[in-house]
């Protein structure tokens, strides 16, 4: 095959990467801290992505300004959704809380369904044809600048764990529930600002996708199962392996469509899950357990 076309592919891929990596970040946060999997996750990237379609098509904002609404919008329900909701209903129960999030996704979806029908949304805007030379191939700008803002955010959001007062906190009660407490810091504050950022992250990546995406009350479907694949390959809890398994999947992905076809591109996500699982259950970076 052309070494240009699979160099095309490796760019495509590590561009998609970008975004899966968002994405999955908010899943290893919360994880990481409340140590559950939340299955409301796809469900509310899908209604950030309906506010940024919203946003446009009522205000016309655009998607990119968007981020600078739907990110502490998102973060404020996350907040209000765990201390509300989640934290009272679950009493510190790890299971109620995998029921609750997953009552919720079913609930959410069901009503995007009965509001938005099953249409699929897109938008337009006025930068979306311009493309960028890059390398051997020419990349639309939308998906250029939707890479770059992620891997800034990732940056950002790796840098608030390990650097803040904040984020020592969010360490020390993910590590020790018990110990915070006896040291003074509020644990159910900080599960409720982990939730609330982990949708803060969704919130940013509604609007880096829609640009390039398309939006529909079953898009949670889409992005939750390769948003799990990428924390079990990076490691539970990992933003480093957040980061790495984004791209690698990001590149499983465009491969996969080069050889097999775009309709069964998304396989190859598939067996590296069931690899992952097989050879490696603690995934790249993750601690063993």
């Amino acid at each position: 095959m052309d070494i240009t076309i699979l160099a095309a592919a490796t760019i495509n891929g590590l561009l998609l990467g970008g975004i899966y990596t968002l994405v999955a970040c908010g899943l290893t946060l919360i994880y990481g801290v409340l140590h559950i999997i939340n299955f409301a996750h796809g469900s509310m990237l899908m209604l950030a992505m309906f506010g940024v379609y919203y946003l446009l098509m009522v205000f016309k904002v655009d998607p990119y300004i968007s981020l600078f609404i739907m990110v502490p919008v998102m973060y404020g329900f996350g907040y209000v959704l765990y201390k509300g909701v989640i934290g009272r209903l679950s009493n510190s129960k790890d299971e109620n809380i995998l029921l609750i999030t997953l009552g919720l996704s079913i609930f959410l979806e069901n009503v995007a369904l009965m509001l938005f029908k099953g249409d699929s949304r897109t938008i337009s805007v006025s930068y979306s044809d311009i493309m960028v030379e890059l390398g051997p191939t020419l990349v639309p700008m939308p998906k250029l600048i939707s890479f770059g803002v992620s891997m800034l955010l990732c940056i950002g959001l790796g840098l608030l764990i390990q650097k803040t007062d904040l984020g020592k906190s969010i360490r020390a009660v993910a590590k020790e529930r018990v110990g915070a407490r006896l040291v003074g810091i509020d644990v159910d504050k900080i599960f409720a600002i982990s939730y609330g950022i982990g949708l803060a992250t969704l919130g940013a990546a509604a609007c880096l996708l829609m640009p390039i995406f398309y939006v529909s009350p079953t898009i949670g479907h889409v992005f939750v199962l390769v948003a799990f694949t990428v924390v079990v390959l990076g490691g539970m809890g990992s933003f480093l392996g957040a980061v790495v398994g984004g791209l690698i999947v990001g590149l499983t992905e465009s491969f996969g469509g080069l050889f097999l076809g775009e309709s069964l591109g998304q396989i190859g996500i598939s067996l590296i899950f069931i690899l992952i699982l097989l050879l490696k259950p603690s995934g790249l970076f993750g601690a063993s357990r």
